[in-house]
């Protein structure tokens, strides 16, 4: 039997709820963890309309990109789409969960979707995402010490370096020191300078550790005055997840490749727009999911030809274009933010699918289904050539 639980624990080790934004509000919403999941229907928003969808399919998990509730809440009622979507989940014992932020930028996510939806490869992040914060711990040791010191480093939690742990490197080095009076020294004698062998193990800890691989060391460092340091590393900003995406495309046009746009993503009034030659070449291209205009600035930088988001404002992008033609920077292309996330789902619904099959050997009779209510604002679109 498959538990809301269990699913909940995929999306979530895909999709950690700890990467999300933290003004962001992601997770399970409404539903038992105990509760038996056989239907599961995939969508970009939590609207009245797909509530009754889910309700009419007699879906046990709803399974959303946006938030219903970005801020807190002292009830929920019929007079108000948030209130009569919770109420139409409730009592068609419907769970919500919802994966927004952490699903932008992650492997398999959002901006991912859509950078393979319109036939881009050899992706990248735009901005990779911050990686561990991590430092190195440097300490001298006397060498009949080394091993028990490394050991304690090791259990301590330094020398975790992705798939290894107890990693550490030594230089050989010479302590030369003068044990003053009230000193206790361990090796040596007061007032008399003393040379010993010595070597430096040098360690790489996450910062969050700092304060006990510390303690630990100094704890088990025969010296009373143990010489070391600290250094925080610098990330190099090499991690595969990140904000947008960007890679190749065949060559073509920008023209063709709104065109090629148009075609990958579902329908919406409001189309494809783009801003631009039409026939400036094409061959790589920066996406993001959902509203990108506050990576107008950074793509600027980059080599690319095109960028493709949604919801650009006028001005930022007036602005951004006056750049680009002085620059020779991207052109733009606006889609729909609906239907650009939509693509993130066919891709969420295949994963489970695998998933759930591995996961559970009655997994077959989980059914899945991407909805096709389009959620998108805007419903009419007057067509009309623009004034020259």
């Amino acid at each position: 039997m498959l538990r809301l639980r269990d699913v909940v624990d995929l999306v979530h080790a895909w999709y950690p709820p700890h990467t999300a934004d933290g003004w962001d509000r992601v997770g399970l919403v409404h539903g038992d963890p105990e509760r038996e999941v056989r239907r599961i229907l995939l969508a970009v928003d939590p609207a009245p309309s797909v509530a009754e969808e889910a309700a009419a399919w007699d879906a046990d998990l709803l399974v959303v990109h946006h938030p219903l509730f970005l801020k807190g809440v002292h009830g929920f009622t019929a007079e108000t789409p948030k209130g009569r979507t919770l109420m139409t989940l409730a009592e068609a014992r419907c769970a919500l969960l919802t994966a927004h932020t952490n699903a932008d930028q992650a492997l398999g996510g959002v901006s991912e979707a859509l950078a393979h939806a319109v036939g881009l490869s050899g992706l990248t992040p735009i901005v990779p995402a911050a990686g561990p914060a991590l430092d190195q711990l440097s300490v001298h040791v006397p060498v009949a010490h080394a091993d028990r010191v490394r050991a304690v480093l090791a259990d301590a939690g330094a020398g975790r370096l992705g798939d290894y742990d107890a990693a550490s490197s030594s230089v050989a080095s010479t302590g030369r020191f003068r044990p003053l009076a009230g000193a206790r020294p361990t090796i040596g004698t007061v007032g008399e300078p003393e040379t010993v062998p010595e070597e430096r193990i040098d360690v790489v800890l996450p910062r969050a550790s700092r304060a006990d691989v510390v303690r630990a060391m100094l704890a088990a460092h025969p010296y009373e005055e143990p010489a070391y340091a600290v250094v925080e590393l610098a990330d190099p900003g090499l991690a595969p997840t990140g904000t947008g995406r960007i890679g190749d495309v065949e060559p073509t046009t920008l023209r063709g490749f709104a065109e090629r746009v148009a075609a990958a993503l579902p329908a919406t009034a409001q189309g494809v727009r783009a801003a631009g030659d039409p026939d400036r070449p094409v061959r790589r291209v920066a996406v993001c999911g959902g509203a990108g205009d506050f990576l107008l600035d950074e793509v600027g930088r980059r080599d690319v030809d095109v960028y493709l988001t949604s919801d650009l404002r006028h001005h930022p992008a007036s602005e951004f274009l006056e750049r680009s033609a002085l620059t020779g920077g991207p052109a733009l292309v606006d889609v729909a933010h609906w239907a650009a996330e939509w693509t993130w789902l066919p891709v969420l619904a295949e994963r489970l699918r695998a998933a759930i099959a591995d996961l559970d050997a009655d997994g077959a009779t989980v059914s899945l289904r991407v909805s096709t209510t389009c959620t998108d604002p805007w419903t009419i679109r007057v067509s009309e050539e623009p004034a020259r």
